[in-house]
Formats: structure tokens, sequence, C-alpha cells
């Protein structure tokens, strides 16, 4: 069965416009037209939808959705390609954990210099943000 953009939106609880933009990507693409034009999606795109979802819950890009889903379409493809991808993703998140624990420690250092009372222009933090005090 078919539905018009506006109902799968609605029942995958996304935006009509969002559905438009992963079809410009090429991420989504309609499975007919109505007579009067509109584009109608069936489960396939039911299909891609939730896959495109699920995909940015786990941190992976537009682009790098469409080279998964490009990857589930090719016949030659091979599991070592989709884990080789994972993997890059993987090795992406650590990095971005590392950079955050890093901030952490320096805004938790920041945070402990400062007595939280006293005039504004003795501020250790903001000494420290604009470069005059130990960082």
């Amino acid at each position: 069965m078919y539905q018009t953009i506006g109902k799968l939106a609605g029942a995958e609880g996304v935006a009509a416009e969002t559905l438009r933009y992963y079809e410009r990507l090429g991420l989504l693409r309609p499975e007919a037209r109505s007579e009067a034009g509109y584009r109608l999606y069936g489960e396939e795109a039911r299909r891609r939808l939730r896959f495109i979802r699920r995909a940015q819950d786990l941190g992976f890009t537009l682009s790098e959705i469409g080279e998964l889903l490009a990857l589930g379409e090719e016949p030659e493809a091979s599991m070592a390609e989709v884990k080789a991808l994972t993997a890059e993703k993987l090795a992406d998140i650590e990095r971005r954990i590392a950079d955050l624990e890093r901030m952490r420690e320096a805004l938790r250092t920041l945070h402990q210099r400062c007595p939280g009372h006293g005039p504004r222009h003795e501020c250790p933090i903001l000494e420290s943000l604009a470069g005059e005090g130990e960082a």
C-alpha cells in the first residue's frame, strides 16, 4: 500500500520536508506517483527511512548513510566494506569522546579555581579564557 509523503512523515514522526531533503540527497525515493503527480511511498521507503534514522542515532552522517545504503544495494559489496565504514565511525566517536573528556577536565579545573565571589575582573575563569591566567 502506498502513502503520500505527508502520511509517511506523520507515521514515522518526521517532517515532510525532511523526507524531501532525503529524496534530494538520493537517500529516499518515491516508489510511484499518483495520477495527480504526488509522490507515493511504500514499505521500501519506510524501511529506508527507519534505516536512516537508526544510523543517525549511531552518529552516522547523511553522507555515510548514503554509502551504507549503496553498499546494501550493491550485489558485489562485502561485509568487510560495511565493517570498515563502521570501524571508521567508531574511531571518530572515540576521538570525540576523548576530546570531550579533555574539555570536561579543563572546565572542572577552571570551575574549581573560581571562588564564586569577588569582583568580576578577578575571575580566574574569565582570565583563563582571555589567555591571561593558567589554563
